[in-house]
Formats: C-alpha cells, sequence, structure tokens
C-alpha cells in the first residue's frame, strides 16, 4: 500500500498544471484565486506525505502543513460557491472570514490540528452535500457531470471519515489512504474536465434556474405533471398539428411561463424538443404496428405539419430516417 500512496502523491504533483490550467479558465475573481490555492494546497499536502512515506520525520508537524490542512476546505467551498449559486458571489467580509481556519492553525499543536481540521472539512461537506441536493431536479442537464462530482464528493467524506476515526492509533495508515484518497480526486478531477468539458457553466445554468424566482409557488407540480401525462398518452394532444406553448398551458390552466418552467425543470428539456420527443414516439409506433402506412402518412397522424419537420426531428431523436428504423424493427411476418 506504501508503494500505492507514493505513486498516488506522484501523480498528484504532476497533475497541478493539467487540473489547474482548467480551473483557471472556467472561473473568475475571487473563484478563480481560491482553485488555483485549492490545487496548490492539496498538492502541498502530497509533497509532504510522499517525504513522510518515504523518510517518516517531524516535518508533518511543521506551521506550513498545518496551515495546507486546514486550507483545502476553505479554498473548495471559495471555488465552489458561485458555480453551486448561479455565479453569486460572495462580499469580500465574508471571504476574510474563510481564511481565519489557516490563520488559526499556526498555533494549534499537531494533535489537535489533524482532527480539528477534518471537523472544519466536515462542516463545508455538509455545506455542499445541501447545494448539490438542490440542484438534484437539474440532473438532466449534466448525467455524467453530476456522477464526477459525486464521486469526488464521495472521496471527500472518505477522507473526512479517516481523519476523524485513524490518526490516533493507526497514523501511518491513515497517511497512505490519505494520500491515496488526493491522488484518487486529482484523477476524478482530470476525467471531470477530459469528459465533461464546459462543466462549471453547466452547474452554474442549473444552480441560476434552481435559484431563480420561481413562477411555481403555487402550483402543484406533481399533480399537473400526471395531467400533462393524461393529456399526451389518452388523448394523444400532440396529434394536434397547431399545438403551442400558451393552448397547451390554457388547457392545464396555467400561464405559458409556468408550463414552460414546469417542463424545464422538471423533465429536463424545453417544450418544443417535449412535443417532438412526443410526436417521434408515436410515429416509431406507426412505423412498426403498421407497416402499410407512408412515411408521409405516418408524420401527419404523429402530428407534424410536414414531411421534412417529421424527418428532422426523427434524426435528431433516433439517429436515423423513419425508413431506416422501420427496415431495422420491422416485425417478422405472422405464420
Amino acid at each position: 500500500m506504501q508503494d500505492l500512496a507514493i505513486l498516488f502523491a506522484g501523480f498528484s504533483l504532476f497533475a497541478i498544471f493539467p487540473v489547474g490550467i482548467p480551473l483557471w479558465r472556467g472561473s473568475k475573481g475571487t473563484a478563480r484565486l481560491a482553485g488555483i490555492c485549492l490545487i496548490l494546497s492539496l498538492a502541498g499536502l502530497q509533497w509532504f506525505h510522499f517525504s513522510y512515506l518515504q523518510h517518516p520525520a517531524a516535518q508533518l508537524h511543521s506551521t506550513a502543513y498545518k496551515v495546507l490542512l486546514f486550507s483545502v476546505a476553505p479554498c473548495f467551498y471559495l471555488y465552489s460557491r458561485p458555480i453551486l449559486l448561479g455565479n453569486k458571489e460572495q462580499p469580500g467580509g465574508n471571504v476574510i472570514l474563510h481564511l481565519l481556519p489557516p490563520a488559526g492553525a499556526v498555533f494549534l499543536p499537531f494533535h489537535l490540528a489533524l482532527p480539528l481540521s477534518f471537523m472544519v472539512g466536515a462542516g463545508y461537506l455538509t455545506w455542499l452535500a445541501a447545494k448539490l441536493y438542490a440542484l438534484r431536479m437539474q440532473h438532466p442537464y449534466f448525467h455524467r457531470e453530476i456522477a464526477l462530482l459525486g464521486g469526488i464528493f464521495m472521496t471527500a467524506i472518505f477522507v473526512t471519515l479517516l481523519g476523524l476515526v485513524l490518526p490516533q492509533n493507526h497514523t501511518q495508515l491513515f497517511f497512505m489512504l490519505y494520500t491515496i484518497a488526493i491522488g484518487l480526486a486529482f484523477v476524478l478531477l482530470s476525467l471531470t474536465f477530459v469528459l465533461a468539458t464546459g462543466l462549471s457553466a453547466k452547474v452554474q445554468n442549473a444552480a441560476r434556474e434552481t435559484y431563480a424566482n420561481t413562477t411555481l409557488e403555487k402550483v402543484d407540480c406533481s399533480a399537473i405533471l400526471q395531467e400533462l401525462d393524461t393529456l399526451m398518452s389518452r388523448e394523444q394532444l400532440f396529434r394536434e398539428p397547431d399545438l403551442n406553448l400558451a393552448g397547451l398551458a390554457a388547457r392545464l390552466k396555467l400561464s405559458h411561463p409556468q408550463l414552460s418552467e414546469l417542463v424545464n425543470t422538471r423533465l429536463g428539456m424545453g417544450f418544443s424538443r417535449y412535443l417532438r420527443e412526443q410526436r417521434v414516439k408515436e410515429a416509431r409506433r406507426l412505423l412498426l404496428d403498421k407497416p402499410s402506412l407512408s412515411v408521409l402518412s405516418v408524420s401527419l397522424e404523429a402530428g407534424f405539419s410536414s414531411q421534412s419537420a417529421f424527418y428532422d426531428a426523427f434524426r435528431e431523436i433516433t439517429g436515423m430516417t423513419p425508413g431506416k428504423y422501420r427496415e431495422l424493427h420491422r416485425k417478422p411476418p405472422a405464420h
């Protein structure tokens, strides 16, 4: 395990620039500075761990190490806050408050600094969990991204639990696991920036929608969604080619801004996309259940106003033409 910990420590040091550059580009103001300080703090901890695992000595008791311990959680908070709250910057005075933990670490003995730093981290993690939970209804905007964020979050919880349980009786084991956990965080951050480009912007957009003034305060959203499903599945309202947002909102006794917000926030798509999906779903059924029906007739029965609009929507949602879909999914003749 020691060799694995050393490997992760080395990886973390080499990952400073690949991770730091996207952090710098994807943020601004206080968040940008906090993001860079976060990466440098984690890398600094890994440097101390790398030295300790090879030559156990008293350098972990140094003032610099204690300051780094108390810097990670506030830096992560200051970096993620404007992202998770829709780019709302903190007032300058509030920022200074988050500098108190690393400043106070200078005066703490090491045996108190280690568990206290993880208790402080647990407080910040509680805030992070609450804000991520608040964005849960926006998850259709970033399925893969929220999984990567969740991985980083679970790693942080693991480290916090380690810090509160292990150090007193299993010091070397703790630092090996702590080093591996930080290394995994660097791996997840690297994957996030490679696989989820524009993550900060996506999360900010979701946060802005979550915390914006809602038009649905007095609306029973679950009941309206159920009624909407009934109108589409039983009454097949989508078959009306001139159906629009205002008309459907009137049927649901909503204003059109209310229906637009409901579909966007609860179904994760715009109204026009929602309507196209309903019509394409019906078209797919007709293509297979009525093989003698022409593609034009299918498009008209499904509610499309023209064959070209039908082809565009069908390709957008299924990735193929209606003819190809019918060919691939054609039912065998009954014997």
